[in-house]
């Protein structure tokens, strides 16, 4: 005996029609879920230190050296020095600028350091854009026998300027003494430079002061 069909009975939905849809809802919160951390990260701001003036290499940092800002740096916060994060006998590394959030790379410590500090009195005057945390080459004109110079040459190719103290009252052109921050391995040559009294001059490199 054939049971005829219900014509008004309607057709009973798939199952997997019913598990799309509610994928379908997962994705939707999923992607909700994923906008709103991400612009919550973005939101949240860490203490981290920036540099109160301009620190050159080699020079020690102290508490007084920075300041604390907060800024919203995401994934980057690991990037820069957290604030409470200065070691005993820090010192930078390379030129950090005024206001520039301090580098964690750019710190390290003082025993680990491949500058000095040397003060070199230059022949000529300095152009006006060399000052704290200028890069600048140190030539040497050596003392020749007949009391003249000879040619010039680089004496140290990467210096790093700390302070300019410049003498205008000098007729035919001011002089300057500069303190510089060089290489540990072009310290005696230029202590050398020095005493058997050879012409040195600070030329700033290539876009400098610029």
């Amino acid at each position: 005996m054939t049971v005829a069909s219900d014509p008004h009975r309607s057709p009973r939905r798939a199952f997997w029609g019913d598990a799309r849809f509610f994928l379908g809802v997962l994705l939707v919160a999923a992607s909700v879920i994923g906008v709103w951390l991400v612009v919550t990260a973005a939101r949240q701001t860490v203490p981290v230190y920036a540099a109160a003036h301009t620190i050159v290499p080699g020079e020690a940092i102290g508490p007084g050296d920075l300041e604390v800002v907060d800024v919203a740096l995401g994934e980057l916060s690991g990037t820069y020095l957290a604030a409470g994060g200065l070691g005993d006998e820090a010192v930078a590394t390379r030129t950090i600028e005024a206001g520039e959030l301090v580098p964690a790379a750019s710190v390290g410590q003082a025993d680990e350091a491949r500058t000095t500090s040397v003060v070199v009195r230059s022949a000529v005057d300095v152009p006006a854009s060399v000052e704290a945390g200028t890069v600048v080459e140190v030539w040497t004109a050596p003392l020749g026998e007949d009391g003249g110079y000879d040619e010039p040459r680089v004496l140290v190719a990467d210096a790093t300027v700390v302070s300019v103290t410049r003498d205008d009252s000098m007729i035919g052109g001011g002089a300057a003494a500069l303190e510089l921050v060089i290489p540990r391995a072009d310290v005696s040559a230029t202590l050398a430079a020095m005493a058997d009294e050879s012409a040195l001059s600070i030329v700033p490199t290539a876009g400098a002061g610029s």
